[in-house]
C-alpha cells in the first residue's frame, strides 16, 4: 500500500523519491490523486484515503503521490513552483499509468490535462492564498502584532512567506495569485453539495465522513461503468 515513485529530473531541478499509498491491483481504470495542500491537506487527508478505499472495492486502483515539498518529502517546499508540481503530477501520472485524474480542492491547479476525470469542490489560487493570509493577520493580532494582508503579499511577492506554518517561496506566492482551476476535456465538476452536508476543510480539526467518502466513490464509479463489488 505505500510505495515509492521517481521524480526525474527537469527544468534544473533534481531527481527525487516521493512516497505514494496506491490500492494497486493491475485493474483497467487507474485514478490518479491530486491531493488538497497544506492545511486542508491534513483536513482531508482521512477522507481521501477513505474514498480511494472504497474506489478498491469497486474495481477501481487509486494513487495518492506526495507532492515535493509536503509530507514526508525531503525536497524543500520553499523551492517548490506551480509548474513544477505540474509536471510531477504529469510524471507521476506516467509512473503509475494513470487513466483518469481526481483532483481535490487546491489540486485541480495542478490536475494533468492529458487525463480524463473529476474536479472536487475545485480551489483557486487567489482564494487560497487569501485564506491562508488571513489565518496569519488573525494570528498576530492576537499576539499584539500588527501585519496587514497588503504588506504580507508585497513581502510574498518579494522574498516569499510563512503561512500557517508552511514556508512558500516568492514563485510560488506568483503564480497563486493568477492560478484558477480549468477543465480539460473529460473532466468535470464534482461540487460539494454533490455529497451532501458542508466540506470537511471548513472543520476545525481533521475529521471523515463516510456518507460523503460514499457519494464521492459512487459518483466516480458510475461515471467510469464500474459497480461495488
Amino acid at each position: 500500500m505505500i510505495f515509492t515513485w521517481n521524480i526525474p529530473a527537469a527544468d534544473g531541478r533534481l531527481a527525487s523519491e516521493e512516497l505514494l499509498v496506491a490500492f494497486d491491483r493491475g485493474r483497467a481504470v487507474r485514478v490518479l490523486i491530486c491531493p488538497a495542500w497544506f492545511d486542508e491537506a491534513n483536513r482531508l487527508r482521512r477522507f481521501t484515503i477513505e474514498v480511494m478505499r472504497r474506489l478498491d472495492a469497486s474495481g477501481i486502483d487509486g494513487f495518492l503521490p506526495d507532492l515535493p515539498g509536503c509530507n514526508e518529502s525531503l525536497a524543500p517546499l520553499e523551492n517548490q513552483t506551480l509548474a513544477g508540481w505540474r509536471a510531477d503530477m504529469v510524471a507521476a501520472a506516467a509512473a503509475v499509468g494513470a487513466t483518469h485524474v481526481l483532483a481535490i480542492r487546491a489540486g485541480a491547479l495542478i490536475a494533468p490535462a492529458t487525463l480524463p476525470g473529476w474536479h472536487y469542490a475545485a480551489q483557486s489560487g487567489p482564494k487560497l492564498l487569501r485564506g491562508m493570509i488571513r489565518a496569519r493577520t488573525i494570528a498576530a493580532r492576537e499576539a499584539g502584532m500588527a501585519e496587514t494582508s497588503e504588506a504580507l503579499m508585497a513581502q510574498g511577492r518579494e522574498q516569499g512567506l510563512v503561512l500557517g506554518g508552511w514556508p512558500l517561496g516568492a514563485a510560488m506566492i506568483g503564480e497563486l495569485e493568477t492560478a484558477e482551476p480549468g477543465l480539460a476535456p473529460g473532466q468535470s465538476d464534482i461540487a460539494q453539495s454533490a455529497l451532501g452536508g458542508p466540506g470537511l476543510w471548513l472543520r476545525a480539526e481533521p475529521d471523515e465522513s463516510a456518507a460523503q467518502a460514499d457519494r464521492l466513490a459512487a459518483i466516480i464509479a458510475e461515471d467510469v461503468g464500474v459497480s461495488e463489488g
